[in-house]
C-alpha cells in the first residue's frame, strides 16, 4: 500500500483538536491543494471562506445544530458554490450586449448550474481534506451550513448566486486520537456495480447492515425498533433535516427568480 492510500484508509472525521494554532504558511497549503482539484472546464465555480473571527464561529455552533467544537477549530473554511463571479463577469464582459446584438437569448442560471457548483465547490473541499491530512491536520465535515440560509447569508453576505454547500473545521490530531481506529464501511459488493444499477433484497440489506444492527441495539432513538427506524428518526425524520429542506428550496427558488 503506498502512502496515499494509507492516507486515505486511516482518515477519520476529527471533532476535538491539540492545542496548536495552524500556521499561514501551511493555511495557505491547504487553500492551494483545494485550488488545484478538478474542476467544471477550469471555472472554477466556488469560493472558499475562511471564517476568523471568534463570534462568527460561536454563532456558527448555534445555527449548525449546536456543535461546541466548531468554536474551537484553529481552521473553519466555507465553500461556496459560486456561479455569481461567473454571472459578473458575463456583465462585465458584455456577453448580455452580444446575445441582443446577435438575436439570442441571455440565458439565466437554472438548477444544473447550481448543481455543477455544488460539484466544483465538494471536490475542492475533499482536495483541502486530503491535503490536510498529509500535513497531520484532521477534519470534519459540516453539512448543517447549509441551514438557517437567511442568516448565513447576512453573516457573510452572500449574494443570490452563492450557496454554502459544505464547512470545514481543521486541527492538529491529539496525541491520543492518532491511534484510534477509522470507522468501519459497507462492503464494496453493496456499493460497487458493474454497467447497471442493482436495487437490495431483504437478505442483502440484512447482510449490509448485520454489524450495525449487532452494536447499536439498545441504543435506539424511542421509538424505533431497528437501526433504520433510529437512523430515521436521528437523520431524514430529524428537524435539522426539515431546516435543511427549507433552507435548500429558498436558495433553489430563488436561484431561479421565483
Amino acid at each position: 500500500m503506498n502512502e496515499t492510500i494509507q492516507l486515505l484508509n486511516n482518515r477519520k472525521s476529527l471533532r476535538a483538536y491539540a492545542d496548536r494554532t495552524i500556521d499561514r504558511e501551511t493555511v495557505d497549503l491547504i487553500i492551494n491543494g483545494a485550488m488545484r482539484a478538478p474542476t467544471a472546464g477550469n471555472m472554477m465555480l466556488y469560493t472558499i471562506l475562511e471564517v476568523t473571527g471568534k463570534a462568527d464561529k460561536e454563532k456558527l455552533v448555534k445555527t449548525c445544530d449546536n456543535q461546541p467544537f466548531i468554536a474551537e477549530a484553529p481552521l473553519v473554511l466555507i465553500f461556496l458554490a459560486d456561479m455569481q463571479r461567473w454571472q459578473d463577469y458575463y456583465v462585465y464582459s458584455g456577453v448580455p450586449d452580444l446575445c441582443r446584438q446577435n438575436n439570442q437569448d441571455y440565458v439565466d442560471l437554472q438548477e444544473s448550474d447550481l448543481l455543477l457548483a455544488c460539484c466544483d465547490a465538494l471536490i475542492a473541499a475533499q482536495n483541502a481534506v486530503i491535503t490536510a491530512e498529509s500535513l497531520g491536520i484532521g477534519s470534519c465535515y459540516i453539512g448543517d451550513i447549509m441551514e438557517n440560509i437567511e442568516t448565513h447569508r447576512a453573516m457573510f453576505n452572500l449574494p443570490r448566486h452563492v450557496f454554502p454547500i459544505t464547512m470545514l473545521c481543521f486541527g492538529y490530531y491529539k496525541e491520543s486520537y492518532l491511534s484510534q481506529k477509522p470507522r468501519s464501511r459497507f462492503q464494496q459488493k453493496f456499493i460497487h456495480f458493474q454497467d447497471t444499477y442493482k436495487q437490495l433484497n431483504h437478505s442483502e440489506f440484512k447482510e449490509m447492515y448485520a454489524d450495525l444492527e449487532n452494536t447499536s441495539e439498545g441504543s435506539y432513538l424511542e421509538p424505533a425498533e431497528n437501526y433504520g427506524q433510529h437512523m430515521y428518526l436521528r437523520k431524514t425524520g430529524a428537524s435539522f433535516s426539515g431546516e435543511m429542506r427549507r433552507s435548500v428550496k429558498t436558495i433553489f427558488n430563488e436561484w431561479l427568480g421565483k
